[in-house]
């Protein structure tokens, strides 16, 4: 088994309780913020607006490959699709559960986009983006879930020839839950720096109870 191969086997392992949770959810309040487990649209709308400030003047004008990591059922595509960004830009939709991977493909016919079930990056994009993805362990070893988050990192960075963006909850959030992964921000940030680039930015995204980084190919 080569090393992709064991970072797959041991992660579908890993992610296995976290599928069966967005599954039920799903279920239960469809296709909306709160079947992703977000708490409200407006929450979910401002994490998108930091984000997307990875983007220069160059990447607003479009023709780019966008990468939306655990898509959930295209939010994220609803919130481009209409902005300059997009125009001759292709979106890419990476998500794990299935019944989610099959409301993205129902809700959304747009030639822009394609979606597709899987545990990491199967083809290569402009920049790359991890909204709250890494957020539900389900109880998880943190041991293990820390090194499953970093292993997907190098590979979705591997994959992005531009950039990467991805957020996560703050490890000093003022509310906390038992199923929910608390980072500590300053220890991604080393590890994008040693890693990856140079170029990375660190923001603290209060009143949300996140940070992002954002990391960029020099």
């Amino acid at each position: 088994m080569d090393s992709h191969q064991r970072f797959l086997y041991d992660a579908s392992k890993l992610l296995a309780p976290v599928v069966r949770a967005f599954d039920q959810r799903y279920q239960r309040y469809g296709a909306s913020p709160h079947g992703v487990f977000w708490k409200d649209a407006e929450f979910q709308r401002r994490r998108y607006e930091i984000l997307i400030t990875i983007f220069n003047d160059a990447d607003r004008a479009g023709g780019l490959t966008i990468h939306d990591f655990g898509c959930g059922y295209g939010a994220f595509f609803d919130f481009l699709k209409d902005r300059p960004v997009m125009h001759r830009s292709r979106y890419i939709g990476t998500e794990i559960s299935g019944p989610l991977v099959a409301a993205a493909r129902e809700r959304i016919d747009d030639q822009r986009t394609h979606f597709v079930r899987a545990l990491s990056a199967t083809e290569t994009a402009d920049y790359t983006f991890v909204s709250g993805t890494f957020n539900m362990h389900m109880r998880a070893d943190e041991t293990d879930w820390l090194a499953y988050i970093k292993a997907t990192l190098a590979q979705l960075w591997e994959r992005s020839r531009k950039g990467l963006a991805f957020n996560m909850l703050r490890h000093d959030a003022p509310e906390k839950f038992c199923d929910l992964y608390y980072a500590d921000a300053e220890l991604f940030r080393k590890f994008c720096l040693r890693e990856f680039s140079t170029d990375v930015r660190l923001t603290n995204d209060d009143p949300l109870p996140d940070w992002t980084i954002f990391v960029r190919r020099r």
